[in-house]
C-alpha cells in the first residue's frame, strides 16, 4: 500500500509541476508582449493582455485539479498521499528560483480538492517551508556617475531595451537632471550621486513604461523611477520620481499590476524593498502580477501579526455598511469585508451581483482610484481575537458564511483591502486647507473613474477614502457600474410640455417624485450634489473646480470618447510632475 501511495503521490506531484510550468510559460509569453505593445502604441492590445493574464492562473489551476483527480482516482482524498505529494513536489521544484510562487500554486490545487478551512501545514506549503534564500545574481545594472547628472541620465536612457526611438533623448536627460540635481542639493546629507542602480527589466503598465531603481549616494539610497511615455513623435521621459512617497504611489494598491519579465520574483521583491521599506512583501508581489502569491503573503502577515501581539479584530471606522460587515486589526493597515446575509433597504442588489462587481474591479483598469481587494475563501481565526460586539455581529448578520465553533471563527468568503480613512470622516477631522485638497481630489477621482468607464453609483463621501499619501480612492463597489451602461439625462425645464417628458405647460421637476419616466439605468447628474454630502465652503470648492460633473453633457461626452475606443492617459504622478511643463 505504501508503494502504491508513493506512486500516486509522485504522479500527482508531477501533474501539479507540469501545470505550474505550463502556467509560467504562458504567463511569460503574455508578459513579454508588453514591450511590443508599448513600442507599437497598441494600448487596446495591452489591455487585452492584462485581462488575459489575470484570467490565466485560475484556468490552469482548474485544469490541473482535473488532471490530479484523474491521476489519483479514489485516493484523491487520501491525506497521506497528499502529504507525500507535497514532499515529491518540493523535491522536483525546490531548486526553482520562483519556488515560493510554485508552492502557492500547489496550495491552490490542494485547497480546491479539500476545501481546507484555515491552513493545513501537512499538505500545504508555508513560508517556513521555502528553501533558504539563494545567492541570486544582481537584479540591477549599475551606471557609475558621469561628469554631470545629465550625462549619467542620458546614458541610462540610451541603455533602455526599447526599440522605438526617443523623441528627444538629450532634452529629456537635461530636464530630468535639473530636477534631480535640485532634489539632491536639498537633501540634508548633501552626499553626491555615486551611481544609478537600475532593475534590469522594464516595468510596463497601461500606456507607461517604467525604469525602476535607486541612486546610491555613499551609504544613502534614494529611490528612482523614470517614467516613459510613447507619443506620436516618439518615446519621451515623461517624469522623474525620486521620493519614497512618489515611488510608492507608482507601486500603489489602487493600480493595475505591472507586466515585467522576471525569473526570480523573490529577488526582485528584495530589491524593491530597498526602495520602499514601508511596502509589505504582499503588496510588492501583487504589484508584480503575482497576485495569488501576494494573497498568501498577506495571510501570512496577518497571522504573524496576531501571533506577535494581543491585537483584536474590531469594527472599522466609518458608517455601518448595509452590504458588508467591515472590520480591521488596529495595528495592521488592512480591513476585512464579509457580505451580510441580507441587505437592508434601500439596497436592492444581490450577493452574486456584489461578487461580480468585485470581480469586475479585479479585471479592470483601476487607474489609481479603485482599491485592489484580495478575495479569500475558507479562512479561520481564533475566536478570542475578535471583539465581542464584532463577533456577535458576524454571528447574527453574516451567519450564512461565518461559523463560530470550538474557539474558532471560520469565514467562508472574505475580501481584504488596504485600510484608508473614510472621506466623510477625513474632511470632518482635517484642517480646512487639507479638507479642501481632499475635496478637489475627490472630483479628480470621479473624472479618472469616468475615463476608465467606471461610475461609482453611490457617491456618498463615506464610500470613498483617503490614502496616507492624501489621494482619494473609491472602495465600495455595491452599486458600481460602467459609464457606458448608464443613461445620463438632463432634468426637464419647467414648462417643457413638448419635450417628450410627458408634462403639461406647468410641468417641471421640484425634487419630489418625478412626473416623468425614470428607467433603471437613468442617471440625472444635476441631482448628484445632495448625495455628495458637501456643505459650506467645501461645497463651493467642489462646484468651482468640478461643477461640470453635475451636467449630463459632461458624462455624455465621456461616453462618446469611451465608445470611440479612446484610452485616456492616467499616470501615477501629478500633472505638474510631468517634464513637459519645464519645456520651452
Amino acid at each position: 500500500m505504501l508503494d502504491e501511495r508513493g506512486a500516486l503521490a509522485r504522479g500527482a506531484a508531477e501533474a501539479i509541476r507540469a501545470g505550474y510550468e505550463a502556467y509560467q510559460a504562458e504567463r511569460a509569453r503574455i508578459t513579454a508582449r508588453a514591450r511590443g505593445r508599448f513600442e507599437a502604441r497598441d494600448w487596446a492590445g495591452a489591455q487585452r493582455d492584462a485581462r488575459e493574464r489575470l484570467d490565466l492562473r485560475d484556468g490552469v489551476v482548474h485544469r490541473t485539479v482535473g488532471e490530479v483527480r484523474a491521476e489519483l482516482g479514489g485516493a484523491v482524498q487520501d491525506r497521506e498521499v497528499w502529504r507525500r505529494a507535497k514532499e515529491a513536489f518540493e523535491a522536483a521544484a525546490g531548486s526553482r528560483p520562483d519556488f515560493e510562487v510554485a508552492g502557492s500554486f500547489f496550495n491552490s490545487v490542494t485547497r480546491r480538492v479539500f476545501t481546507t478551512v484555515g491552513v493545513d501545514p501537512a499538505i500545504e506549503f508555508l513560508a517556513a517551508d521555502a528553501p533558504p534564500p539563494r545567492e541570486d545574481p544582481p537584479q540591477h545594472r549599475t551606471f557609475p556617475r558621469e561628469a554631470t547628472t545629465e550625462a549619467l541620465l542620458a546614458r541610462v536612457l540610451r541603455a533602455t531595451p526599447i526599440s522605438a526611438s526617443f523623441e528627444d533623448l538629450a532634452r529629456d536627460a537635461r530636464l530630468a537632471a535639473l530636477e534631480l540635481d535640485a532634489h539632491v542639493r536639498g537633501l540634508p546629507d548633501r552626499q553626491p550621486i555615486e551611481a544609478v542602480e537600475l532593475a534590469r527589466p522594464v516595468f510596463y503598465r497601461g500606456k507607461g513604461a517604467y525604469l525602476v531603481g535607486r541612486i546610491r549616494r555613499g551609504r544613502h539610497l534614494t529611490p528612482l523611477v523614470l517614467a516613459l511615455a510613447h507619443g506620436e513623435r516618439g518615446v519621451a521621459l515623461d517624469a522623474i520620481l525620486f521620493t519614497e512617497e512618489d515611488v510608492s504611489i507608482v507601486f500603489g494598491f489602487t493600480r493595475s499590476y505591472f507586466h515585467v519579465e522576471l525569473e526570480r520574483p523573490r529577488a526582485m521583491v528584495a530589491f524593491l524593498s530597498t526602495l520602499l521599506p514601508l511596502k509589505r512583501r504582499s503588496e510588492l508581489y501583487t504589484g508584480l502580477g503575482y497576485h495569488k502569491h501576494g494573497k498568501a503573503e498577506l495571510y501570512r502577515e496577518v497571522t504573524l501579526h496576531l501571533a506577535d501581539g494581543e491585537d483584536r479584530f474590531v469594527p472599522a471606522r466609518g458608517d455601518r455598511g448595509l452590504v458588508m460587515c467591515v472590520f480591521t486589526l488596529p495595528g495592521l493597515d488592512v480591513i476585512f469585508k464579509v457580505i451580510r446575509d441580507r441587505f437592508a433597504p434601500p439596497k436592492q442588489t444581490t450577493r452574486r451581483e456584489v461578487m461580480d462587481r468585485y470581480r469586475h474591479v479585479f479585471r479592470h483598469d483601476r487607474a489609481g482610484r479603485l482599491v485592489d481587494a484580495q478575495e479569500y475563501e475558507h479562512l479561520a481565526f481564533p475566536a478570542g481575537r475578535f471583539a465581542p460586539a464584532l463577533l456577535d455581529e458576524l454571528r447574527t448578520e453574516c451567519g450564512d458564511g461565518v461559523r463560530v465553533a470550538d474557539g474558532e471563527v471560520a469565514i467562508r468568503h472574505l475580501y481584504a483591502e488596504r485600510r484608508v480613512t473614510p472621506l466623510n470622516l477625513f474632511v470632518r477631522e482635517a484642517d480646512e486647507w487639507t479638507a479642501r485638497q481632499a475635496v478637489l481630489d475627490f472630483g479628480c477621482a470621479l473624472r479618472d473613474l469616468a475615463a476608465t468607464d467606471t461610475f461609482p453609483g453611490d457617491l456618498l463621501l463615506k464610500n470613498f477614502g483617503v490614502t496616507r499619501h492624501g489621494r482619494v480612492i473609491f472602495y465600495d463597489y455595491d452599486e458600481l457600474t460602467r459609464v457606458t451602461d448608464c443613461n445620463f439625462r438632463d432634468l426637464p425645464a419647467a414648462g417643457g410640455g413638448d419635450d417628450g417628458w410627458g408634462g403639461g405647460p406647468d410641468a417641471g421637476y421640484d425634487g419630489g417624485d418625478p412626473p416623468f419616466y425614470v428607467g433603471p439605468a437613468d442617471v440625472f447628474p444635476e441631482e448628484l450634489l445632495p448625495f455628495l454630502g458637501l456643505t459650506g465652503r467645501l461645497r463651493e470648492v467642489f462646484l468651482r473646480a468640478h461643477g461640470e460633473l453635475l451636467t449630463g453633457r459632461w458624462w455624455r461626452g465621456i461616453q462618446a470618447r469611451l465608445r470611440a475606443g479612446e484610452i485616456v492617459d492616467i499616470f501615477p504622478y501629478r500633472e505638474e510632475q510631468r517634464l513637459r511643463h519645464a519645456r520651452p
